[in-house]
């Protein structure tokens, strides 16, 4: 297990050009959505993104909700409510919560839409930006707030061809923009709580100690939640976590303990600690394990 600082520098040179370009088409836009993994809401915000969309009326919608926390859920959108932002909750791969994301987009402009009326600019499309990181659910998201096979409208001046218009209805147009990472993760929590998530790849941090961590915090958070779905006893995880050792050792063996009851074991009897590892994130990121929040909101104060 390396315990050492989780250091990631990754900013692949298409993600500086899509930065840009979002730059370039804020110009056109009315309001920005801002897609959001409900199981990390803060860490699946895009610092960059928050810097460049100032001055703009926004709303977040916080995906992934089947997956996350429910009271922790309640508590994010309550924070982000103080926070001035509207949110709403979402399920892309159901539909939960898609016609509220664009009942909350027409009432975000609203007020705008009533003074170009007054001025004779009756009909005015409302449009809109769908901004967020990678594996967020965006495109799932677009194939659900579209019906799917909703007709792209023509291009708008100054658009480039892959970034379409997509009309979701009679009121409007949502501009769609590719997945964006920023380019330095300044906490080791954030890093990891993104390649809990997936959307840092598991081949530029070691899967294993991806694992290592989430047991880590579940054993401190969702303690329940591990022991039903791998069938432990309290006691058998009070007793490793007792022990006079280092507590990355005994995490480590509450990792093989999971590769034992999993099955993942190699001939000769050892643990295959690479299979045991995929094991932990496919599950936890599936939901297999529970419906589990990384970035938990106090009071609807923000992180604890």
């Amino acid at each position: 297990m390396n315990d050492n600082k989780t250091n990631i520098n990754w900013y692949p040179g298409h993600m500086a050009k899509t930065k840009r370009k979002i730059k370039e088409d804020l110009k056109l836009i009315d309001v920005v959505v801002e897609l959001l993994d409900s199981r990390i809401p803060i860490s699946s915000q895009n610092p960059d993104i928050a810097e460049i969309t100032k001055g703009k009326k926004k709303i977040i919608i916080l995906n992934k909700s089947d997956l996350s926390d429910e009271i922790q859920n309640k508590k994010w959108i309550e924070y982000f409510k103080t926070q001035g932002t509207p949110a709403v909750l979402t399920d892309a791969n159901t539909g939960r919560g898609i016609k509220e994301a664009i009942k909350l987009i027409e009432q975000t402009m609203k007020e705008d839409l009533e003074k170009l009326a007054q001025k004779g600019r009756v009909g005015r499309k409302i449009r809109a930006m769908i901004l967020g990181i990678p594996n967020v659910g965006k495109s799932s998201l677009i194939n659900r707030i579209a019906k799917k096979g909703a007709v792209q409208v023509a291009n708008r001046p100054g658009v480039t061809r892959q970034n379409q218009w997509i009309r979701i209805n009679d009121n409007i147009e949502l501009l769609d923009t590719p997945g964006v990472l920023w380019p330095k993760f300044e906490s080791q929590e954030v890093a990891l709580n993104l390649a809990f998530t997936g959307t840092i790849k598991d081949n530029i941090l070691e899967r294993t100690d991806i694992a290592y961590y989430l047991i880590k915090y579940l054993l401190e958070n969702y303690r329940e939640n591990l022991l039903k779905r791998y069938k432990i006893k309290p006691e058998e995880v009070e007793e490793i976590l007792n022990r006079d050792e280092p507590e990355n050792v005994n995490i480590y063996d509450i990792v093989l303990l999971i590769g034992k009851k999993r099955g993942a074991i190699m001939s000769g009897g050892n643990i295959d600690e690479e299979k045991t590892a995929r094991i932990i994130l496919d599950e936890f990121r599936s939901g297999t394990i529970g419906k589990i929040t990384l970035e938990k909101c106090v009071n609807g104060d923000g992180l604890n």
